[in-house]
């Protein structure tokens, strides 16, 4: 989201966000003596770089020669914001911070136009000015020259390879382009996830001592970054774009994602609070279909979401009683029963959910030793709970539930962990994407007990019309007590083809 800048003018679109719209900022005009502190002292101007042309230049590569004067005044605005601070016995509201910041940024772009003009010896294009402002604004308060990527609506993906390479993966192509650089230096790079984690509001570090940090940016983006010390000598950053924040089934039927048949089966297991799990390989969607079959729990339901990092699976806005939980990391101590300080883990998280009367449980995705306290929630306490895991296609859900299970308790067999399946999920919705990077649901299985072998039984209820990745179409004939709990949440024959009744009813249309 690119908020206004102090010069008016044509301004790019701003892209759509979870957050409420906001109205426009006017243009600050004089600040009264004492409201928001002194103004710039003349040696904070002084320490603004007065940039010199040496002779005729592209409108573009005057654009691009503003990231150095833009990043003088980003330090001299967010000192004098500081020093503002001090001599303050409140802190002021963001909105404010940032207003008194467009005024600070409008004093600095004028010093710099001035300068220019001196030494160019003649007026600045306004145009410049505007863009100066822009950006010094989005270094100060957004995501600085990464800002421009994150405005622009069609980005899934930001891939950022070191500070010499950057990559945008859009939406509907499976190959990335590479795009102008937004850091000139590891150490400008660092300071820009150093920005972005203080921007997103949360307490953490991005150090030599901690290499390693995952988080939701401000608009709901999901940022990992890895630093050098655990690569290969250089950062690397990748940040997720969720471009249905309000996915819906019937949203996602209308862009082919699932066909009306299955969504109406899922629907129904929703209502008749089945256990489900959204399986995947990574990127295919299963967060975005998480969030589309959490729109059909009832409005006045209490439930609870665990989340490594918030990823706005559902809005108090249509479930106003929902009790978001996320992990807290580690601060780097141990306390004295051994487990880092400060640390709380999804596992800690569901517990606690079983305490809080909730009616039912989801937990954003399911990859390490929470499985245990998963499963526990899905056989023993009320139903309806839903997680996401990844796995290459539906069969390998019950070896990576296995697997994770034996990880987290070396006296667990592989035995039992099938039992809890059998006994835990209902149903399995499968996402799967094709040569040409469309997601689909390919999948859904019907859990229908132990096997004969041990394993988990299933009813390939809906399957792959390609085999593999296609879009799901009805397959096998869904288990008649099954069939009567869906029925009895509302799924009604006459929403389903005649070829979709006659499976599910085994040949009894």
């Amino acid at each position: 989201m690119r908020a206004e800048p102090v010069y008016q003018g044509p301004q790019p679109p701003r892209r759509r966000t979870s957050l409420p719209p906001q109205q426009p900022a006017a243009t600050p005009g004089p600040v009264p003596p004492g409201q928001f502190g002194p103004p710039p002292s003349p040696t904070a101007q002084a320490r603004l770089p007065h940039v010199q042309t040496a002779g005729p230049a592209s409108f573009q590569e005057q654009r691009t020669g503003l990231f150095r004067p833009a990043h003088s005044i980003k330090k001299v605005v967010l000192e004098q914001l500081r020093e503002e601070g001090k001599h303050r016995t409140t802190k002021l509201a963001q909105e404010a911070t940032e207003q008194r910041g467009r005024s600070l940024i409008n004093e600095q772009v004028a010093v710099w136009a001035d300068a220019q003009g001196v030494a160019a010896g003649g007026l600045v294009d306004p145009a410049l000015e505007r863009d100066l402002a822009s950006l010094a604004f989005d270094m100060c308060f957004r995501a600085g020259r990464l800002q421009r990527y994150l405005d622009d609506e069609q980005v899934e993906d930001i891939w950022i390879e070191g500070f010499e390479r950057v990559f945008l993966k859009y939406a509907g192509r499976r190959s990335p382009v590479q795009v102008d650089r937004v850091a000139d230096s590891e150490a400008e790079l660092h300071e820009l996830v150093r920005d972005l984690i203080s921007t997103s509001g949360h307490n953490r570090q991005f150090s030599t001592h901690s290499p390693q940090v995952e988080l939701e940016m401000r608009d709901g983006e999901r940022l990992q970054a890895l630093g050098p010390e655990i690569t290969d000598g250089r950062t690397h950053v990748t940040i997720r774009r969720h471009r249905y924040l309000d996915a819906s089934l019937p949203r996602l039927v209308a862009l082919g994602t699932v066909s009306q048949e299955a969504a109406d089966v899922l629907a129904a297991a929703v209502r008749a609070r089945l256990n489900i799990m959204v399986s995947g390989e990574a990127a295919a969607g299963k967060t975005t279909f998480l969030r589309a079959l959490l729109k059909e729990i009832a409005p006045e339901e209490r439930f609870g979401t665990a989340e490594t990092t918030f990823e706005s699976l559902t809005s108090r806005a249509f479930h106003p009683h929902v009790v978001p939980m996320q992990e807290r990391f580690t601060n780097g101590e141990r306390g004295l029963d051994g487990r880092s300080a400060g640390e709380i883990t999804l596992t800690d998280l569901i517990k606690a959910a079983k305490r809080m009367s909730l009616t039912r449980t989801i937990v954003g995705e399911v990859r390490g030793g929470e499985i245990t306290a998963m499963m526990d929630v899905m056989t023993s306490e009320r139903r309806g709970n839903m997680c996401t895991i990844h796995a290459s296609d539906p069969s390998a859900v019950f070896d990576r539930v296995a697997e994770l299970y034996l990880r987290a308790q070396e006296n667990f067999s592989e035995r039992l962990a099938y039992r809890q399946i059998a006994n835990g999920v209902h149903f399995i919705a499968h996402l799967s994407v094709d040569d040409q990077g469309t997601r689909r649901l390919s999948h859904i299985w019907e859990v229908t007990g132990v096997a004969h072998d041990g394993r988990p039984g299933h009813n390939e209820i809906f399957g792959p019309s390609d085999g593999f990745a296609g879009p799901a179409v009805p397959r096998d004939r869904m288990s008649e007590p099954r069939m009567r709990q869906l029925t009895a949440a509302g799924l009604a024959s006459d929403l389903l083809s005649p070829q979709a009744v006659a499976y599910l009813h085994g040949g009894r249309a």
